[in-house]
């Protein structure tokens, strides 16, 4: 079991995509909608908190990406046929240097 998720809403097209993928066992109801949870760690949660300052979590933990970072997860989900994706997709979901001067920190401003 994972500490925190990522909460990904199914519509009608996406349910029929994860359903393909062999995943329809881990399709569920969450606040009257169907969607799958992505389990993370905390150092996952802490990189997409960095990443994404409007990120809430709710009580159980969870969080919606913004829509963007939502569609890039679903397509991860759908290539590896896995929810177990954090590791991999945490790499095209947070960009360290986002928001940074092209010269970073420690080069003087040359």
């Amino acid at each position: 079991m994972s500490d925190f998720y990522i909460n990904l809403f199914l519509d009608a097209e996406k349910l029929e995509k994860i359903e393909a993928a062999g995943l329809a066992d881990q399709a569920q109801e969450i606040d009257g909608k169907k969607a799958v949870q992505v389990g993370m760690t905390k150092k996952d949660k802490k990189k997409l908190i960095k990443g994404f300052e409007s990120l809430t979590f709710d009580e159980g933990n969870a969080c919606v990406l913004p829509e963007k970072a939502n569609n890039t997860l679903m397509d991860i989900i759908l290539e590896m046929k896995s929810l177990d994706v954090m590791k991999f997709a945490i790499i095209k979901l947070y960009n360290p240097l986002a928001g940074r001067d092209v010269f970073g920190r420690g080069s003087g401003g040359r």
